[in-house]
């Protein structure tokens, strides 16, 4: 039913060019009328279906974005209207001339063909992303994208290296979100010995920290900051984790300044040598693409997507030049976008033999950031001043003079019209001295996002009261305080 995954990534550039063009063809001349906002947007460009026969033609496109999809207090229907919705008439309109002649033909039974069709349209498992906007965005899943789901889920634990012997943890928060249930699928497809923890609001963290211990687990996937949480609490506990080969996280950015503390704290609990691979994925996307090893790109599925990167004017990029991420969906049922903008930058794509496990499929620079996480804030009485929000995480998840850290942006003086101050809860390491630990903060913050931050510290255990470590689904790294 899918490309064979080994195949795709022995192909050449050519090769993977030549599949993308014909699995576009098919998707938008037989799959994608199904979609309401689709065929409208089709029709309002004066565009036919036919209109696109290669990826280079995607940009007659107009873009999808995410204000585009996400409901309203309005118009909370808005998520349905990229569901494929085929009837009998857009069935016998736009369905494949083969697949057509078959059913007209009544070769299959009126009530097989039903069955059928729901298989591979009707909506049964949900996502939802989680918080960009002011309302849960739900993107459905039929029977035959959750065939998909477990196809793509597995190749994520073939790129990482992962192996039918491994025993697997699943740390990520149990929720109708991908990063668990991907997770879920990969262990359960590739057949490996797995727990599925729902995290610490669910299992709680020692526990986790116990079978880790007990199976003993080689792979484990987390949210990059509860892990180290847990590494830390399992440090106290005197834990063994020797076994582990695989550190996977997910939902944030793994910066090399992270990956250092982590791999400190593994020393420290016995695994001497493990992969520490980050992941990449947006809800829109239906899976995710993952490492092959520390320094490599994220390794995609040419077969179920084409990625363009443009600049800030929609305006293609090449290869090697910074873009943002667009994609378009080439075999999801269920609910699928075409050019969406993600909002999120990287630094390039890369074609060719990967140095590291030499495979060809093409491969995302990891140097991605949410470009949505831009916000304009009032820090003097002259003008606004965009910040990065983003551009927290790897700053001062990777320094090593602090356990834990929260962001809250808030109003001087609680007043509604007063300035913005951007303040930086720190718990310092121990042995740290707190105004070393403000000083270098205020520096770093300073150059890398040329804002002057208020650094005030706070003790570990309140840190993680105030940040949900183990009572939300993720952590609160970001506080928004400021009166709406």
């Amino acid at each position: 039913m899918f490309a064979d995954w080994q195949k795709v990534t022995t192909m050449s550039r050519d090769e993977i060019r030549e599949l993308q063009n014909a699995k576009l063809r098919f998707y938008v001349q037989h799959k994608l009328p199904f979609s309401p906002y689709y065929r409208d947007l089709f029709q309002r460009s004066g565009l036919s279906f036919k209109d696109i026969q290669t990826v280079d033609d995607l940009v007659k496109l107009p873009f999808t974005r995410k204000e585009d999809v996400a409901p309203t207090e309005d118009d909370r229907s808005r998520p349905r209207q990229f569901i494929l919705q085929p009837d009998e008439k857009l069935i016998k309109k736009y369905a494949h001339p083969r697949e057509l002649a078959r059913l007209l033909a009544g070769k299959i039974a009126r009530q097989d063909v039903h069955a059928r069709l729901e298989w591979e349209y009707k909506p049964v498992h949900t996502h939802f992303t989680t918080g960009r906007t002011a309302l849960p965005t739900a993107f459905t899943y039929s029977a035959r994208d959750i065939e998909l789901l477990k196809e793509s889920a597995r190749r994520l634990f073939d790129v990482a290296g992962a192996t039918k012997d491994d025993r697997f943890i699943n740390g990520f928060p149990y929720a109708p979100h991908l990063a668990f249930w991907l997770a879920y699928h990969a262990a359960m497809t590739m057949g490996l010995t797995s727990l599925h923890t729902g995290g610490g609001k669910t299992m709680g963290t020692e526990k986790i920290i116990r079978a880790i211990e007990r199976m003993p687990a080689t792979i484990a996937t987390f949210i990059p900051g509860y892990a180290y949480h847990l590494m830390r609490e399992a440090v106290k506990l005197g834990a063994d984790f020797s076994a582990l080969r695989f550190m996977i996280f997910g939902g944030e950015r793994v910066s090399t300044g992270l990956r250092e503390k982590t791999r400190e704290m593994l020393e420290k609990l016995g695994a001497k040598e493990v992969n520490i691979l980050a992941t990449y994925a947006f809800t829109e996307s239906k899976t995710a693409w993952i490492q092959c090893a520390e320094n490599s790109g994220y390794h995609l599925y040419p077969d179920l997507e084409c990625i363009e990167l443009v600049d800030k004017k929609g305006t293609r990029v090449s290869e090697d030049e910074e873009g943002e991420i667009v994609y378009t969906s080439l075999d999801w049922r269920g609910s699928a976008v075409v050019r969406y903008r993600t909002g999120d930058v990287t630094k390039g794509i890369t074609y060719g033999p990967c140095p590291s496990c030499g495979r060809t499929v093409p491969r995302l620079h990891p140097d991605i950031q949410r470009s949505s996480e831009f916000k304009e804030f009032n820090l003097t009485n002259v003008k606004g001043q965009l910040v990065n929000l983003n551009n927290f995480f790897p700053l001062l998840s990777g320094m090593k003079e602090i356990e834990e850290w929260q962001v809250e942006l808030r109003k001087e003086g609680g007043e509604a019209l007063g300035l913005d101050e951007i303040v930086v809860y720190v718990a310092p390491h121990t042995g740290q001295s707190f105004e070393n630990v403000k000083q270098e903060v205020e520096r770093r913050v300073r150059t890398e996002m040329d804002v002057t931050p208020i650094v005030e510290e706070k003790p570990l255990a309140e840190l993680l009261q105030r940040m949900g470590m183990e009572t939300e689904l993720k952590e609160k790294r970001i506080l928004d305080s400021r009166p709406r």
